[in-house]
């Protein structure tokens, strides 16, 4: 069924181009799933709601990149924060 899903686009696109609203769409349609993978590891466990020391990390990347910091010193901070969590917490 995977396998069949992942043909199907370019079955039925074959060599033409996509519309313009349709590109657009698709582009952003990896960010988003991206987001909603971080929401869901991060305070999603066996279906219940969760915030724990991964919460902690993630707001810590997320005020790190709105201050501009670089993505790999956010990504530090964050596994900082968390292991400083669990180790404290």
């Amino acid at each position: 069924a995977s396998a069949a899903m992942k043909a199907t686009g370019p079955v039925l696109v074959g060599g033409r181009e996509l519309h313009p609203r349709a590109s657009s769409v698709i582009t952003l349609l990896a960010p988003a799933l991206l987001a909603a993978l971080v929401v869901t590891q991060t305070v999603g466990e066996d279906g219940h709601l969760v915030i724990d020391a991964r919460a902690i990390g993630v707001a810590v990347a997320a005020m790190a990149l709105a201050l501009r910091a670089p993505v790999l010193v956010a990504v530090g901070l964050a596994a900082l924060a968390t292991a400083t969590v669990r180790a404290f917490g």
